[in-house]
């Protein structure tokens, strides 16, 4: 007889899981359709996005070990999620730590662009791990974003008032073109040189 999957499904702009030590009805989670973003917001109330969290991929983890959390997990869209097991059996605990792996090395590259670049930089970065989520469609053969000034700027570690700033500047040299809660991506090339260059960070 085959197991009914259990599966949960949140709105976008959810609030999944939450900062602090994981309760009793914490679960970890596999990402089936949409995406997550995980993100720590300082007393400001000021975001940083730490992740995100692509169908396919683990988050909640801490839920497994009784870790503190330090961010928030966040339904960027309609998101299918799967809760894991609170005992994994060990293809799934692989499958999990592989994931790990490769959220500490999108942490570690976030760490380096913050370090390196100068914000218009991040922001191409930025803009480009976004074409590659479900944040993205396709109009008249350019990609578009679903993306506010908001989300922008707890991408790249900076505010929105100064991220619009940066968006408008891009959107005048050609990379992109600017509209209410939505980017086109005009000039990826260009974009994709602009988050492979260093400089000094600000």
């Amino acid at each position: 007889m085959t197991q009914v999957r259990e599966t949960v499904s949140f709105k976008a702009g959810d609030v999944i899981l939450y900062p602090g030590v994981p309760g009793p009805r914490d679960r970890a989670y596999r990402v089936l359709e949409g995406l997550v973003r995980l993100e720590a917001v300082d007393e400001e109330g000021n975001a940083l996005t730490l992740r995100l969290v692509r169908p396919g991929g683990f988050f909640g983890e801490e839920a497994l070990f009784g870790q503190e959390r330090i961010y928030f997990a966040e339904a960027a869209t309609d998101v299918r999620l799967e809760p894991l097991p609170e005992n994994p059996d060990p293809d799934l605990l692989k499958d999990l730590a592989q994931h790990l792996s490769q959220g500490l090395a999108e942490a570690y590259r976030r760490i380096e662009r913050l370090a390196t670049q100068r914000l218009k930089n991040r922001m191409a970065a930025a803009l480009l791990e976004l074409s590659e989520t479900p944040l993205a469609h396709e109009e008249e053969g350019k990609v578009v974003l679903k993306a506010t000034h908001d989300e922008l700027a707890a991408a790249v570690g900076s505010v929105r008032e100064t991220v619009t700033k940066v968006i408008g500047e891009l959107a005048r040299e050609g990379y992109i073109r600017s509209g209410y809660g939505k980017i086109q991506l005009l000039d990826l090339k260009g974009l994709k040189e602009l988050a492979e260059s260093r400089g000094q960070g600000r």
